[in-house]
């Protein structure tokens, strides 16, 4: 009995979501965008795809328990409403790479002017 209480409480800290599980699927990063402009109600957003409003659901309660999105009930509608700070893991992330980025896309468009000045002078 200890040991499946154990099992248990591991498997729970495993299982806990992220934000970079979060953005993986494109529904929930259109999601995000979605909420980025306005707070709207669970059903407003359903209202934007193509899919069953359970898959919805499904889709911002991972993006709550990441914490990208609060829910607050006003009457008996849900609204859904970004965290932008939440957001932060994944701009840091980004942002390691962006200089490596720079400097490919730099090395890359000397290469090609190099070429063009090789083909003028082929001419």
């Amino acid at each position: 009995m200890i040991t499946y209480i154990f099992v248990t409480e591991q498997l729970q800290i495993i299982m806990r979501r992220d934000v970079f599980q979060a953005i993986a699927d494109p529904i929930r990063r259109d999601i995000i965008g979605l909420l980025a402009n306005d707070t709207l109600t669970v059903n407003a957003v359903a209202e934007n795809f193509e899919i069953s409003r359970p898959a919805i659901s499904k889709h911002i309660r991972i993006l709550n328990e990441c914490g990208i999105i609060s829910i607050h009930k006003k009457g008996r509608e849900r609204f859904c409403q970004i965290k932008p700070k939440s957001l932060m893991p994944v701009s840091n992330w980004v942002e390691q790479y962006r200089q490596l980025w720079e400097e490919k896309l730099d090395s890359f468009e000397e290469y090609l002017i190099k070429l063009q000045s090789k083909k003028k002078k082929d001419e």
